[in-house]
């Protein structure tokens, strides 16, 4: 079993089930295969103020369940709800495919690959409210 691969550059740090791990001078490549392992780039790690779309806000719900300061049971249900109301708004195929991915993974209790879903959406929420408000 494989698990989760992730590709660390140089000095690139993560966090682990709490633990804060850097990596050293070379790029490496590792496997987590324990499935229940909280997981967060930390490059990736959105600041609660920077929160401030419905995109943003799902993925940052999704960031503290990884960083284990939040209830993954209490709060699946509530973040798989909102990416069905966000799949209802935004009916591109593109989008679509990318919520239903995060959906999945949240109901199988993979948070690092649903953050890592919508994350790809995040600056195409962004251009698209840009556009709402000129």
């Amino acid at each position: 079993m494989v698990g989760l691969v992730l590709k660390l550059g140089p000095k690139e740090r993560i966090l682990i089930n709490g633990a804060v791990l850097e990596n050293g001078n070379r790029r490496s490549r590792f496997s987590i295969v324990t499935p229940s392992a909280n997981v967060l780039r930390l490059k990736d790690a959105i600041h609660p103020e920077a929160a401030n779309t419905p995109m943003g806000r799902v993925c940052y719900q999704l960031q503290l369940i990884l960083a284990g300061n939040s209830d993954p049971s209490e709060a699946s249900q509530q973040i798989a709800r909102q990416i069905s109301e966000l799949a209802r708004i935004l009916i591109d195929p593109f989008w679509q495919e990318h919520l239903a991915r995060a959906r999945m993974a949240v109901v199988q209790g993979k948070f690092y690959n649903a953050l890592k879903s919508l994350k790809l959406l995040l600056p195409l929420e962004r251009e698209l409210l840009s556009r709402q408000v000129c």
